[in-house]
């Protein structure tokens, strides 16, 4: 839809057929701005090479990452090599390790800062929504709002329903990885330790009501912590009662775990991998999908010596997305900011030439981008519930208070 400013686009996968059906989607609902290559390719990203040789091939300037998480090193590596910008919207794993010790973006991707630093390579990390636009409104509160920043909690709620019995709304090998180790959460300056649905929240949220939500490690927290002076940084994630249920059954009889085992007939396989092959494929939920999601920052701290808590949010609605996209809130929430990211690097609002995460960025344009894009941001404080207005938050506080000093 914004081939205007992106220009040729190339969509790469193992699976050519994923490509070609996006392809036909795209055509079918006409939404080019202008002519242009629109192209699919068939490329195993885990081969640094045939990525490289692809990146050539067609020229790209901007490479976006929106495989799985087990893929970031692979194509960052590319990118660096050829001297494209790279964007990605999860953190890295290690298919063979779950849970890392924190700050999990110190385990791989920070590793390269001083290369990109170096080549003058642009890297923007996690530029879904969580992590990515919760990052940005964590910036805005921190840079634009508050004098001093006491805590943030993000706060992610699906109040939607797909009518299946039991699916995940994303990749389930990566969706059950998130809840199978230890809950890091950053308090009172450091690492914190908890269990998975050990600690809980209810928050009476806009749109979706009063919801529960979980302690839930995340990549947003490890990079926050580092580049935000913020105390108390968690993640939040909202599970109903039969996803909790369902989740520990499985994970009680060993069928969440990534490590192999082999079978009376002497196959090995992977338990987790074989839950991921008898659910549901998350793009399958998308037509029957219902409801809406909340995703938002409910920030506390200072503000010209009084304590202030800001709330800034966004609603999306699941059949509006499958309307627009063929595909499902969750994914579109994913999905749309990180095109956001590409279009700002390609107007050189945030062609950085060095690595960094979302909130290291200007976070307005981003924000204001995502308005037009399908993504409306609203803020909540003690003046009202209202829609973001980007005049609000221009100044940068923390200069003007260091000037002041």
């Amino acid at each position: 839809m914004h081939n205007d400013v992106l220009g040729d686009i190339h969509i790469a996968s193992r699976t050519l057929s994923k490509c070609e059906a996006i392809i036909g989607s795209i055509l079918d609902k006409k939404a080019l701005k202008r002519p242009g290559i629109l192209a699919a390719h068939r490329l195993d990203a885990m081969d640094v090479e045939a990525t490289k040789a692809l990146i050539r091939q067609t020229k790209s300037q901007i490479v976006l990452n929106a495989g799985s998480a087990f893929l970031n090193m692979s194509v960052l590596r590319a990118c660096i090599d050829v001297g494209v910008a790279y964007i990605d919207t999860a953190i890295h794993e290690d298919p063979t390790k779950v849970c890392e010790t924190p700050p999990w973006y110190g385990n791989y991707e920070w590793t390269h800062r001083e290369e990109c630093e170096r080549k003058g390579v642009t890297a923007v990390l996690g530029a879904g929504f969580d992590p990515g636009v919760v990052n940005a409104y964590a910036a805005l509160a921190a840079n634009a709002y508050f004098d001093r920043v006491d805590s943030i909690d993000i706060i992610d709620v699906n109040a939607g329903s797909h009518g299946r019995y039991f699916a995940t709304n994303f990749d389930p090998e990566i969706n059950f990885r998130e809840f199978t180790g230890t809950v890091w959460s950053w308090q009172e300056s450091q690492w914190t330790a908890n269990k998975m649905f050990e600690v809980k929240r209810t928050d009476e949220l806009p749109m979706v009501g009063s919801q529960t939500t979980y302690l839930t490690g995340h990549d947003e927290v490890h990079s926050l912590s580092a580049n935000l002076d913020v105390p108390d940084i968690r993640f939040w994630m909202g599970f109903g009662e039969h996803y909790i249920n369902v989740f520990t059954v499985l994970n009680n009889l060993g069928l969440l775990s990534e490590k192999p085992v082999v079978t009376a007939e002497g196959l090995e396989v992977v338990p987790l991998k074989v839950v991921k092959a008898v659910l549901p494929d998350p793009m399958s939920l998308a037509p029957n999908y219902k409801g809406k999601t909340f995703i938002g920052d409910l920030v506390k701290g200072v503000r010209d010596g009084v304590e202030t808590e800001l709330l800034v949010y966004n609603i999306s609605d699941h059949e509006e997305a499958f309307a627009e996209t063929n595909s499902q809130a969750i994914s579109y929430t994913a999905g749309v900011p990180a095109i956001a990211a590409a279009m700002l690097i390609a107007k050189g609002d945030w062609d950085c030439h060095h690595m960094a995460n979302v909130e290291e960025l200007p976070p307005v344009p981003f924000i204001a981008l995502l308005e037009t894009l399908g993504l409306p941001t609203r803020v909540r404080d003690a003046k009202g519930d209202r829609a973001f207005d980007p005049g609000e938050f221009r100044q940068d506080r923390r200069q003007s208070a260091r000037a002041g000093a």
